[in-house]
């Protein structure tokens, strides 16, 4: 890890996905309001440092969306964030940001363990593009289930949608915004990794970063 946080280059990369992340949050071309819930395609820079960076750049730019979505908690910004943030500002920012940073190190973790089996370079990278929305949603809906479902607010609009228990609960809520975020950063992750990985000079066949 030292090694990787004193390489300039990869250093270089990194702070370029950081400030994608950023920018795609300041302009709104990251998120689109859902209801309570953003659609959401701030994973997708997540996904592409995942796959050409490892786990750790995975973790940072998962923690950099974390830190964003936090933000918006405390200001209100986010209206189910701000609710969950006056019920438990520990457990929202677990919910926020530490869901996050285990999304970017599991979906390079998952990249770097198919690469090594699949033959086929495409498969692997869109395997790696798609693991990170779909364990944004496993994680994020996982422990808002596990920390808050029991809250009025939690509960009151498991009513007003419908769901009467946790799992229909997160299928209803998530639904079709969720298949939508998993199928466009598998579409596009997929692609732009392919060819920054060919442009920089990523061997990912071997890549072993960590």
């Amino acid at each position: 890890m030292r090694d990787k946080l004193s390489d300039s280059k990869f250093l270089a990369q990194l702070a370029l996905l950081v400030a994608v992340e950023i920018v795609m949050k300041l302009t709104g071309l990251g998120s689109v309001p859902i209801g309570p819930l953003y659609m959401s395609f701030l994973t997708l820079p997540i996904a592409i440092g995942a796959i050409l960076m490892g786990p750790l750049a995975g973790a940072i730019l998962g923690g950099v969306f974390g830190i964003a979505s936090f933000m918006d908690a405390i200001s209100g910004a986010s209206v189910m964030g701000g609710v969950l943030f006056q019920v438990a500002p520990f457990k929202t920012f677990v919910l926020c940001v530490i869901t996050r940073v285990l999304m970017g190190a599991c979906a390079g973790i998952i990249f770097k363990a198919i690469n090594k089996v699949l033959k086929d370079r495409t498969i692997a990278y869109s395997i790696g593009a798609i693991s990170a929305p779909i364990l944004n949603t496993i994680f994020f809906m996982g422990f808002l289930v596990i920390a808050f479902y029991d809250t009025d607010y939690i509960q009151k609009l498991a009513h007003t949608i419908g769901a009467t228990n946790p799992l229909t609960f997160v299928i209803t809520l998530v639904g079709l915004q969720g298949l939508i975020e998993a199928a466009t950063c598998c579409v596009l992750g997929t692609i732009v990794s392919k060819a920054l990985a060919k442009h920089l000079g990523h061997n990912t066949a071997g890549n072993t970063n960590a």
